[in-house]
């Protein structure tokens, strides 16, 4: 709740009055963002489209699970978190703090958390904020939302001096995370998506689909989830925008984190 103040004229003295009005769930500012007034967290508007999902068979250091690459269609627009969830957004929801690099500071992205503690992170969210509305993105949002357009490599373009423009790898680290947000960000508005800390996603590891896709989810079934983005602790490799990491829903270590989605 938060307190408002009222003053009007009653018989030529002026009175003052205050209420109580119910705290705004978030603060928007403007049309494209998003404020969450838990997590103190910038989400921007990622808008619907259509990009090709995977690498091309010339992209230096791709993998073979990044094949075949296929047509992808977001049909929706969502809100996406401008950065990794940080510590202290963790510690606001959780009360504690996971992480290997503790150190760091609040403003660090939050690591060593599985995907079962993330999922136990959003419902805590959702009940806090009175909505059902964040989750964690689907591959392909996620890889949408990083490209913002491009087909190179990294959204900053191809090699490794391109990459240490937009993010955190083994070449640049200093083998450690940093404060989220220091690089630079893509179109849309969102930093460290490739590097800092890998950004656990929604769907169960599986093949791609040969033919176009509208919303792909993923797999009903399997055992392991999907990571994105690469690490402070990978190479060039390993950051690229098509790149994917496949591993247990219980595995957790200093480099792995996520963020948020937020639908409209």
């Amino acid at each position: 709740m938060i307190k408002k103040k009222f003053a009007f004229i009653l018989g030529g003295v002026l009175l003052t009055m205050f209420c109580f009005v119910p705290y705004p769930m978030a603060q928007m500012k403007g049309s494209n963002t998003f404020i969450s007034h838990i997590l103190g967290a910038k989400f921007v508007l990622i808008p619907a489209g259509t990009f090709m999902m995977g690498s091309p068979s010339d992209e230096a250091g791709r993998e073979s699970d990044e094949s075949p690459q296929h047509q992808v269609t977001i049909s929706s627009s969502f809100y996406m978190q401008t950065t990794e969830v940080t510590q202290r957004q963790w510690k606001k929801v959780m009360g504690s703090n996971p992480s290997h690099f503790g150190s760091c500071g609040d403003d660090c992205p939050v690591e060593n958390v599985s995907w079962k503690n993330v999922q136990e992170f959003i419902i805590k969210l959702n009940k806090m904020e009175g909505t059902g509305k964040y989750r964690l993105p689907t591959e392909a949002e996620w890889e949408y939302s990083a490209r913002a357009g491009t087909t190179t490599r990294f959204y900053s373009g191809d090699n490794d001096t391109d990459l240490s423009k937009a993010g955190w790898y083994n070449g640049n680290s200093l083998l450690k995370t940093h404060p989220a947000g220091q690089k630079t960000p893509n179109a849309w508005g969102l930093y460290d998506m490739h590097g800092n800390v890998w950004e656990w996603v929604h769907d169960r590891n599986g093949n791609y689909p040969s033919d176009s896709v509208t919303d792909p989810t993923g797999p009903l079934l399997g055992l392991h989830r999907m990571g994105r983005g690469g690490s402070w602790i990978n190479n060039d490799e390993g950051c690229r925008s098509a790149n994917r990491l496949s591993s247990g829903p219980d595995e957790h270590d200093g480099s792995m984190g996520f963020r948020l989605l937020r639908t409209q």
